[in-house]
């Protein structure tokens, strides 16, 4: 299948340790919750060995001079960053210090869906510490993978309340020339809300999908990033959000994309816009090449939808849609972050190549699945695939591990579905039957309503029971996921 790229004046959705021994990149603190923490690292256990202490706890942010709750974890935000290598063992240590049950999800890592693994099955209850480890396959692309609790029921409170961060995988696009050179930035997009943790939410914000009054990056409003004139800032994106979308852009200059959810593409790919729904990574790189001082981050506004059988004009209003900004709505771009030029450096040059992307094979099965929503006794409004609501007792799909698969999703609901999958990465091939531009791996692929997307998966070395779902995190607690068991 052949290939085209994007130049700048397209549109792109992305539905995108030198030592010889692994890092944790613990984010060590004070004890009490900030919102301007440095990043630290420590030491693993043994060689090739990550081990971590992580409690889930209550917490505090402070933003626009008001104290909010929150839950974080190891009682900080940012979250711990988490780093290893291909052939690591990672054992993480995890206690629930809530008042409700919670567990871990490894989103986007090719990992054992079993055991004491990314088995998202697992219930952690109040005050129980239990251990998950698992060995990073030796063959695991290096990328920007995603921690976040998965117990069905409680995943939107959760996330929406501040659970989630990094979990990098260093390899080979880190070990790129161009790369190494670039001033690395960690950015979590989050959105907070006054009273996150409540326990009777409107049905109606429920099925919105619930976003936030205050929008952070790292938990702060309009930060300043900084790094050289002439050099290359690698800015390393994860959309942390229950369920609001970012719309990227930069104010005078475009990103270039190196890398998606599951790694490195093969070619720099230059943007003007980047969008992240919930769930999506996305690595870019930003050039100091242009005189202007600072410049901003913008997020622009986006209409992911609304309950139009209700009335009105969607959730959102407006044709782009409206966000939540310091306490009201805005139909303009809203700052992000501010970035500046810190010191200069000699003119860096872009990659030329970053990792090759393999083709996946022709698939041995094409699946179709459909996303609505419908009404349910005493429930109200529910999410549903294929007319279904989700069952833990209920496979849905059964797959053989070594097959490759088409699965043909189809959005016939009001609002904008992120599509994921556990445990094996994808690859996007068409939209409304329209080749994908840029092949690249992915474990989210954004399906607007009315559209239809086919994505190509291989179900690789793991058997056992896990789940696809909509990655608006309130869709998914209301209904719209989906078994999966991969047998051997």
């Amino acid at each position: 299948m052949s290939r085209t790229y994007l130049n700048r004046r397209q549109f792109l959705t992305l539905s995108a340790c030198s030592l010889g021994t692994v890092w944790l990149s613990a984010c060590l603190r004070d004890s009490q919750t900030t919102s301007a923490a440095t990043a630290q690292t420590a030491r693993p256990a043994a060689r090739g060995t990550v081990e971590v202490e992580l409690a889930a706890t209550e917490g505090t942010l402070t933003l626009d001079d008001r104290s909010i709750p929150i839950y974080t974890y190891n009682g900080q935000y940012p979250p711990p960053r988490l780093e290893a290598r291909p052939g690591d063992t990672v054992r993480v240590n995890f206690t629930n210090r809530l008042a409700e049950p919670t567990n871990l999800h490894y989103h986007g890592l090719h990992v054992p869906p079993t055991g004491n693994a990314d088995n998202v099955f697992l219930k952690v209850s109040p005050g129980e510490t239990l251990t998950y480890e698992f060995t990073i396959p030796e063959d695991h692309p290096p990328g920007a993978f995603y921690y976040h609790p998965h117990h069905h029921g409680f995943v939107a409170r959760q996330v929406f309340a501040g659970l989630g961060g990094f979990f990098v995988i260093r390899g080979a696009l880190d070990d790129i020339r161009e790369i190494q050179s670039a001033t690395e930035v960690f950015a979590i997009l989050k959105d907070f809300d006054p009273a996150p943790t409540r326990s009777r939410r409107r049905h109606m914000e429920q099925m919105l999908g619930r976003e936030g009054q205050y929008v952070t990056v790292n938990g702060q409003l309009n930060p300043s990033l900084t790094f050289p004139k002439g050099g290359l800032l690698r800015l390393r994106l994860l959309n942390a959000s229950s369920a609001r979308f970012y719309r990227l852009a930069l104010e005078d200059r475009p990103f270039y994309l190196v890398a998606t959810d599951g790694g490195a593409i093969s070619q720099p790919v230059e943007l003007e816009e980047l969008l992240l729904s919930p769930g999506e990574r996305a690595d870019v790189l930003i050039r100091g090449d242009k005189s202007t001082a600072s410049f901003r981050l913008l997020n622009q506004p986006y209409d992911r939808g609304g309950m139009g059988m209700m009335g009105g004009g969607g959730m959102m209003g407006g044709r782009h849609g409206r966000m939540h900004h310091g306490g009201g709505f805005s139909t303009q771009p809203q700052t992000l972050a501010t970035i500046a030029y810190d010191g200069s450096v000699d003119a860096q040059p872009l990659p030329s190549r970053l990792m090759a992307v393999p083709e996946l094979p022709a698939p041995t099965r094409v699946r179709r699945f459909t996303l609505g929503h419908g009404m349910s006794p005493g429930r109200g409004m529910v999410f549903l695939i294929d007319g279904k609501a989700f069952d833990v007792d209920r496979i849905d799909t059964s797959v053989r591990v070594g097959d490759v698969e088409d699965w043909e999703i189809s959005n016939v609901g009001v609002m904008d579905h992120p599509f994921h999958v556990h445990t094996n990465p994808f690859q996007v091939v068409s939209r409304n039957g329209q080749l994908e531009p840029v092949q690249a791996w992915k474990d989210v692929v954004l399906v607007r309503r009315g559209e239809t997307v086919k994505i190509r998966v291989q179900f690789r070395d793991f058997s056992g029971k896990t789940v696809y779902h909509c990655h608006v995190l309130d869709h998914e607690d209301l209904g719209m996921m989906g078994m999966l068991q991969m047998q051997a």
